[in-house]
């Protein structure tokens, strides 16, 4: 279950509602409304028409009280709907909010001071650097890093599943996050962010739109819609002077309410909800994001890079065989692996020593009393221990071992070869393991690939992604999966500086590019990536550098936030393209109302049949004000995305929205005007 579950999946629940519908009044302050040059004319004008309603009352120059009270109410009324759209938005990323605020309760901290005592504060005290203990039952108080245990914790309050994950020292999966409770175990946490930056609270910031920037698209947008303001502005100054020649007298009403229908007052009172709303079904895909253009770059991403291992395969590779060379011992080999093995704490390497005794239930694996355990680095790709006897034991990548044999003027066994070969052709992983500078034999580890990742890729290819298998295993190995998975390209023996050097090669060529990790290592390539995806089961550092981080740790989650972003950047643009387009009818409506007297020739352009000048104004107007809820639910829920191409998509939207755009207005408008005639 994910926040949004926790929270009504109702678009307008009722405290949302009221909470939006007074927000909708504050937004008129005009210093908020500044912001949007759309609504902030429509706003001027409304000013404009009260005053005229003032005037009216004493003389009717410029229209009876009654009508020029109707125009007023009907622009307010659109005023009132563009907030309510923004506010709606926000209230719904407040309710987010505040269903994690409770999560961030004052939590009492077991702090470990450095004679070893520990002492009690309050969770607001602790600095980055403390160190605290955590035991069975207990909330963590704040961000960190385990630094030693292994522990069960339950992260519903942040995730909403009820799934606890496991957390231990040591690789990338030893961060906790404040507000989370250990179920199991006890475990020591060294702090890692200063109070008040935590990513707790840095979650209710995002979710509440404090951090909430427009984005570069909508920007460009907004300058757009403004320049379609002020053109319409020039259009509507120069029927002045054209009005006076066909001796016509237009009231400061019709001028003002053909300004209005003719601006895109639609799109620009939907924009800001149509952001925030995508921000938030990133949330409710349980995705939180540092900023809107990340969602939106997700829409136009080229190249993704994803994780073998927990992505296209299943995971946490196991030992499923070992080959001895030719001439060695078997049980001697075994040791050899188990030994190499005791430093490896990744799945890879427990499952090495499980195989071991599986294998022989009754040998005892101990190592040498004094003997120096040898920890696996990306520079070395290997592990191993170093006995008193001065026999050194490493397990490694085949590369690596074999270039640590030749160095010392030994050679690897045919056969040691052979096996390596046989091996990575079926698409598990070798690894050699020598003593001494001499090969012993291989150890065969194997990956399974997730059932239904072929059809996840191919609908990223439908979308004009590419996607790169990102690992660390050798080419053979390597080749094998990323054909079997159905990726684009992969990247093999991968080092933090490969991913960097791909990032940075495709990004000059002009793409954008995504990247997924977890662990430090992949910090510098989040950072450098166009979309970085952070797993919250991932390191601080990890988290830092991307701008995203996914709560449920599911490494595919990827595939659905540039649908998300797709969504986003699509709403956009069709609701812009309705908005424009259905300015034609609201043209057929104003005009010859506003000349059809002096003009009669215009009565032809009255393909309506709209009953009376004063009747087509006001449908129009009201047209152009309802139709701004009307459309709430679309901007909020996002216009339905398909894969199926970008100039297909095009053509799609331009039919559907374009086209509904110029019919739908002309509809709405007659039957206004069918139900105005019966009062006028």
């Amino acid at each position: 279950m994910s926040i949004h579950k926790r929270t009504s999946q109702n678009l307008f629940q009722g405290d949302l509602v009221r909470e939006a519908l007074k927000q909708s009044f504050v937004k008129l302050n005009p210093i908020i409304m500044f912001r949007n040059p759309v609504m902030f004319c429509v706003e001027i004008c409304t000013v404009i028409m009260l005053v005229v309603t003032f005037f009216s009352i004493s003389d009717s120059s410029q229209g009876s009280f009654g009508y020029n009270l109707t125009v007023f109410l009907i622009l307010f009324a659109t005023l009132l709907f563009a907030n309510f759209a923004e506010a709606i938005a926000e209230a719904r990323g407040k309710a987010q909010a505040n269903s994690l605020r409770k999560t961030r309760e004052e939590t009492p901290a077991k702090v470990v001071r450095e004679d070893g005592a520990i002492e009690k504060r309050s969770s607001s005290s602790l600095k980055k650097g403390d160190v605290f203990l955590c035991e069975t039952g207990d909330i963590i108080p704040t961000d960190g890093e385990i630094i030693e245990g292994i522990a069960t914790i339950d992260e519903s309050a942040i995730t909403g599943e009820s799934a606890p994950v496991i957390r231990e020292s040591g690789g990338d999966k030893s961060s906790v996050t404040g507000g989370t409770k250990v179920l199991s175990d006890q475990v020591k946490v060294i702090v890692t962010t200063e109070p008040g930056e935590s990513f707790l609270d840095k979650m209710i910031a995002l979710v509440e739109g404090a951090s909430r920037q427009k984005t570069p698209n909508e920007i460009a947008l907004t300058i757009l819609l403004a320049g379609f303001t002020l053109v319409f502005i020039i259009v509507c100054i120069t029927l002045k002077p054209f009005a006076d020649y066909a001796n016509t007298p237009i009231t400061i009403a019709a001028f003002i309410s053909l300004f209005v229908c003719l601006i895109p007052t639609t799109i620009g009172g939907l924009l800001s909800a149509i952001g925030i709303a995508g921000m938030d079904r990133a949330l409710r895909a349980n995705v939180i994001t540092k900023s809107g253009k990340a969602v939106e770059t997700a829409g136009d991403l080229d190249v993704l890079l994803l994780d073998k291992t927990g992505t296209i395969t299943i995971g946490n590779r196991k030992a499923t065989n070992f080959y001895p060379s030719e001439g060695v011992n078997a049980q001697r080999f075994n040791e050899a692996c188990v030994f190499s093995s005791i430093s490896d704490e990744t799945p890879e390497g427990k499952s090495i020593i499980e195989l071991a005794k599986n294998g022989n239930p009754s040998a005892i694996y101990k190592a040498p009393a004094g003997s120096t355990f040898i920890k696996f680095t990306a520079e070395t790709r290997s592990s191993g221990i170093d006995t008193p006897e001065g026999s050194r034991i490493r397990k490694g990548a085949f590369d690596s071992i074999r270039n640590m044999v030749l160095k010392a003027g030994n050679t690897v066994p045919a056969d040691i070869e052979e096996k390596v070969k046989v091996i990575a052709s079926n698409g598990g992983t070798p690894l050699v393991v020598s003593e001494s500078e001499y090969a012993l034999g291989v150890i065969e580890l194997q990956d399974i690939i997730k059932p239904g990742i072929q059809e996840r890729f191919e609908r990223l290819r439908k979308m004009g992604v590419k996607t790169v298998m990102v690992t660390g295993d050798n080419p053979l190995t390597a080749k094998y999966i990323a054909e079997k998975a159905g990726v684009d390209d992969y990247i093999a023996e991968a080092k933090p500086e490969d991913k960097m050097n791909y990032i940075r090669n495709e990004q000059a060529q002009g793409k954008l590019v995504a990247m997924m990790g977890d662990g430090t290592n992949d910090a510098p390539a989040l950072a450098q990536a166009d979309v970085g995806v952070a797993m919250n089961s991932g390191t601080a550092a990890a988290k830092e550098a991307g701008n995203m981080v996914d709560l449920d740790n599911d490494p595919t989650k990827l595939i659905e936030i540039v649908e998300i972003g797709k969504q986003l950047l699509m709403t956009r643009g069709t609701l812009t393209t309705f908005s424009i387009a259905n300015d034609v009818a609201k043209y057929f409506a104003i005009v010859p109302a506003l000349f059809i007297a002096s003009i009669p020739a215009l009565q032809g352009l009255n393909v309506m049949r709209l009953a009376s000048p004063e009747s087509a104004i006001l449908s129009a107007i009201i047209f152009n004000a309802i139709i701004i809820p009307i459309l709430i639910p679309l901007a909020l829920k996002g216009v339905a995305y398909k894969p199926i191409g970008a100039s297909a998509l095009l053509r799609r939207n331009l039919f559907i929205y374009g086209l509904g755009g110029v019919i739908v207005p002309f509809i709405g408008i007659k039957l206004i005007d069918m139900i105005i005639s019966l009062f006028i």
